[in-house]
């Protein structure tokens, strides 16, 4: 997947937000260093802070994106730093995430947390955890979690700026982090605050380790482009892809009320079916008014084997895919 990145684009954005200066911009020794002191704050910026004082603590930089919950939460994104700041309602900052790419480089003791290999992060949190003799649970990405530091891991895929000036993606995966206030540090991804930035909760939990099927176990799909993956074929009612899967049952369901007074009817709309035998998540949509297969998603460490004009395109890296498909 690739996208460019123009001279157009990058002032369509300066006219609406400001100059902006993005991650593929900068070089390593530009990202600002942050130290955390745990519970209390990171960087220049400290929990309890209002928004005006967030702004001025990191050089007057402009908002890229915002949003207000009906409790008078909020969240912030600053673009231009790569972090977000969550507000409880008062408007008072109770927890940051650090953008992985984009973000200020946050170190804990000796420990770096962010744009590093996520099991060589794990390893360090683990030794410096053992030396303070304090506990390390895992959040539901199965990534470590500190009550005791406020601290919250995770981890995406990194994206890189080709030779020829497009966004690609790589084969790696590097480390971000949610850091919190001490009223949000026993869970912070089941408090409300930080549901309402990013809502994990119809997500797959890692009990400690995702599941992996054999590829030897995996059928084998064909994909036919804009009709059919497999046995499952656009247009297919949920009841016929459950059939169609040998009547499995979904192991989670997701859906949404389209305004808040279908919320009192109970009419509830289906989005999507989890099935995780088959290892695939069915999407639906309406367009006749009754939910209809639209896209299907094949989990990569347990769905079926997809090829599609000899390409496998499950279980692959991620290049050498981009590079067949191109």
């Amino acid at each position: 997947m690739k996208h460019k990145i123009t001279g157009k684009c990058a002032g369509v954005c300066e006219s609406m937000v400001g100059v902006v200066v993005a991650w593929w911009e900068r070089k390593p020794d530009d990202r600002p260093q942050w130290v955390l002191d745990p519970l209390v704050g990171v960087g220049p910026l400290r929990f309890g802070m209002c928004p005006d004082e967030v702004e001025a603590a990191l050089g007057g930089v402009l908002n890229s994106g915002s949003q207000v919950a009906r409790d008078g939460s909020s969240w912030t994104r600053y673009g231009d730093v790569g972090v977000t700041a969550i507000y409880a309602p008062g408007m008072l900052l109770v927890a940051l995430g650090v953008d992985a790419m984009a973000g200020p480089l946050v170190r804990l003791g000796d420990v770096e947390l962010i744009d590093r290999v996520p099991s060589e992060v794990r390893a360090d949190i683990h030794g410096l955890a053992h030396r303070q003799q304090v506990a390390v649970g895992a959040n539901w990405s199965g990534d470590p979690e500190v009550a005791a530091w406020g601290l919250s891991m995770g981890a995406t895929q990194a994206w890189e700026l080709s030779a020829e000036g497009y966004l690609q993606r790589t084969d790696r995966a590097i480390s971000d982090a949610l850091l919190v206030a001490p009223e949000l540090a026993e869970d912070p991804h089941g408090t409300e605050l930080v549901t309402h930035w990013r809502d994990i909760r119809e997500l797959p939990v890692n009990r400690g380790g995702w599941p992996v099927t054999p590829k030897g176990e995996r059928p084998r799909w064909e994909w036919t482009p804009l009709e059919s993956v497999g046995p499952l074929r656009f247009g297919m009612t949920p009841h016929q892809v459950a059939a169609a899967l040998g009547g499995e049952v979904p192991a989670a369901r997701g859906g949404h009320f389209p305004h808040y007074w279908y919320r009192k009817s109970e009419q509830w709309y289906l989005n999507e079916d989890r099935f995780d035998q088959a290892g695939v998540t069915a999407h639906y949509w309406y367009r006749d008014g009754l939910p209809t297969l639209a896209a299907v998603t094949v989990h990569g460490r347990s769905g079926p084997q997809v090829s599609f004009d000899g390409i496998d395109l499950i279980g692959k890296r991620v290049t050498t895919i981009d590079a067949a498909l191109i």
